[in-house]
């Protein structure tokens, strides 16, 4: 064993891990004062409910077998997961590397329901959809499934992590349906700065970790990483400007994540001054994506899980079926005269959005005929931490009201 990988990857592990509740302070940030607490618990329960699931079944389904669209049942509880045996690093650290990107995507989608939807109705469809949904997927791009064997790339998770997460957010706020309070002002401007900071340093151990060895592959990673972040975070701010006349915090902390968005599946295929132009570009794709969906479209994708991960997860995987070079990953995208990739990425896209889309609408359907989806009119606008969970962020008899 290579003591120096298990080290490395150990930590990135950790880093990745902290994205979750990372997000939880970001979409928690982004509500409203009476709805904190259940936004960040639809993202926290993600790390309970997909650590377990992931132990049972999870793992077995996305990385055993040599299934086209899913694995086997060779690994389930993790058997035959070894500790000390694996390509590069021991499987058993593989495996729970892996764990952290269960935990974050599945708390992504949650996103676009914030503010109207039943927690046991949201639970119940993540159970479901991370072993229909997020296994089949990870499988198919990462445990050598149908989207590899057609030849797209996806470096830490475009289609796996971001794009189904955003389709499959956005299938649900159309079968909910709007908000009765759509229009309103983050509330806690200072959590959603701490959430991008905590995201922004995770996204190392979820970039530069998907490397697998502490190698130069890892450090091209990390750095492309943060390149696309700054360039988007500057290129949202600049775009604020000229829209609106000034920039704001929550603009720049959104810009920095759609860079980190979109540079996650070419991370490791694409060159530094690509991941430059990459951050640059994503920043107006997905800020006239989300007005075009907000406005024109009429869906309540209520934080922008879609607007963010799901565009720009597309944005970032055509990127890398352009800029993909050869000298870094391997691959020839489109600039260096080679059209295979690009047409392989393409159709992953597809696939992914068809797949995730149609699945999600199925399992929101079943769980519909059982319980209600959304919590009453009243409740949702007296607030979802008193009516889903009977608790309050702010003792308001402190004349602290932040609405």
């Amino acid at each position: 064993m290579n003591t120096g990988n298990i080290a490395f990857i150990i930590i990135c592990t950790g880093l990745v891990f902290i994205m979750t509740p990372a997000l939880a302070f970001f979409y928690g940030g982004l509500s409203r004062q009476k709805n904190i607490l259940n936004t960040m618990m639809m993202s926290i329960c993600t790390l309970g409910l997909a650590s377990v699931i992931w132990i049972l079944i999870g793992y077995s389904l996305s990385f055993s077998g040599t299934g086209l669209f899913i694995g086997n049942l060779d690994k389930l509880f993790f058997q035959h997961v070894s500790m000390t045996k694996g390509d590069g690093i021991p499987e058993g650290l593989f495996a729970a590397f892996q764990m952290m990107f269960a935990l974050i995507t599945s708390a992504i989608l949650t996103g676009s329901v914030a503010g109207r939807m039943r927690f046991s109705a949201i639970f119940l469809f993540l159970a479901v959809w991370l072993v229909v949904v997020y296994a089949p997927m990870a499988h198919m791009v990462w445990g050598g499934g149908f989207l590899d064997k057609i030849g797209s790339v996806d470096f830490a998770g475009g289609n796996v992590v971001h794009i189904s997460s955003g389709i499959s957010g956005l299938v649900l706020a159309i079968v909910l349906g709007k908000r009765k309070e759509v229009e309103h002002i983050p509330h806690n401007i200072p959590f959603v700065v701490l959430g991008t900071g905590l995201l922004w340093l995770g996204w190392f151990g979820f970039n530069a970790g998907s490397a697998l060895a502490a190698d130069s592959l890892a450090i091209h990673a990390l750095l492309t990483t943060n390149t696309a972040a700054a360039a988007a975070m500057l290129s949202w701010m600049g775009l604020e400007k000229l829209v609106n006349g000034k920039p704001s915090i929550v603009g720049a902390c959104t810009g920095a994540v759609v860079g980190l968005v979109a540079i996650t599946p070419g991370a490791g295929f694409i060159s530094m001054q690509s991941a430059l132009l990459t951050g640059v570009l994503v920043s107006p794709v997905c800020y006239y994506g989300i007005r075009f969906v907000k406005e024109k479209l009429g869906f309540d994708d209520a934080l922008d899980a879609f607007g963010c991960h799901g565009i720009g997860g597309i944005f970032g995987g055509i990127i890398t079926g352009i800029f993909a070079d050869p000298s870094v990953g391997g691959r020839s995208g489109l600039i260096f005269g080679q059209t295979d990739l690009f047409v392989a990425q393409l159709l992953s896209i597809v696939i992914t959005i068809a797949f995730a889309g149609t699945m999600s609408f199925i399992i929101i359907s079943i769980i519909k005929k059982f319980i209600p989806l959304r919590v009453s009119e009243l409740d949702e606008l007296q607030g979802m931490d008193q009516c889903e969970h009977n608790e309050e962020a702010y003792n308001t008899t402190l004349g602290l009201d932040l609405d």
